[in-house]
């Protein structure tokens, strides 16, 4: 339960998240956990979670690891980024990989997005990867989200990064499992 987002707008990318965590009905909210955080610094990008709270702690220990591949400039690299990270996932932190037997794939059980210098990108837990032109969003409040970026994208005054902390203040009124204050960051896209 959460909702993260990218925007890529004027020379920007931004990322932003929502800050609560939920134990079945109990909320756990940033008044009482000190690492609410579901943005991670890998390098010099930026890394939202959508997914168990416990993805937090492990993508940080994995990628802070010597000699770890941490490379997202283009898709092609996000995607071997995260293959050699689902290995890891199974071999270090004993992910269940299966959800359903029909699905073709095992799952890393998370969906990221990814905002860096290069721009936006998204490894969903099949780990599709997808370079982002505009936004998106995941998590249950993305849809929320996704209409109001839909709703405001073309506002001359509206930055990347205002769009953003929005479209998650807007999925925090309607979705229970997305809660205040935003988190957010920003950062200037290479030409």
């Amino acid at each position: 339960m959460t909702t993260i987002v990218v925007v890529k707008k004027n020379g920007y990318a931004a990322i932003a998240a929502d800050t609560l965590t939920k134990w079945g009905t109990v909320k756990e909210s940033a008044v009482y956990i000190a690492n609410h955080s579901k943005i991670l610094t890998v390098g010099r990008n930026y890394l939202a979670v959508a997914g168990g709270a416990a993805f937090k702690a492990i993508l940080n220990d994995h990628f802070s690891r010597r000699g770890t591949p941490a490379h997202f400039r283009t898709a092609a690299e996000v995607f071997q980024t995260w293959n050699a990270l689902h290995r890891a996932l199974k071999e270090g932190y004993y992910l269940q990989p299966t959800e359903d037997k029909e699905d073709p794939l095992e799952s890393s059980r998370m969906d990221v997005l990814i905002a860096n210098s290069h721009g936006i990108f998204g490894a969903a837990a099949d780990r599709t990867v997808q370079e982002f032109v505009k936004y998106y969003a995941f998590g249950s409040g993305a849809d929320y989200a996704l209409g109001l970026m839909y709703g405001i994208y073309d506002d001359p005054q509206r930055s990347a990064e205002d769009i953003a902390r929005l479209a998650v203040e807007a999925a925090a009124d309607f979705d229970d499992g997305t809660g205040l204050p935003v988190m957010s960051h920003a950062v200037k896209l290479r030409s």
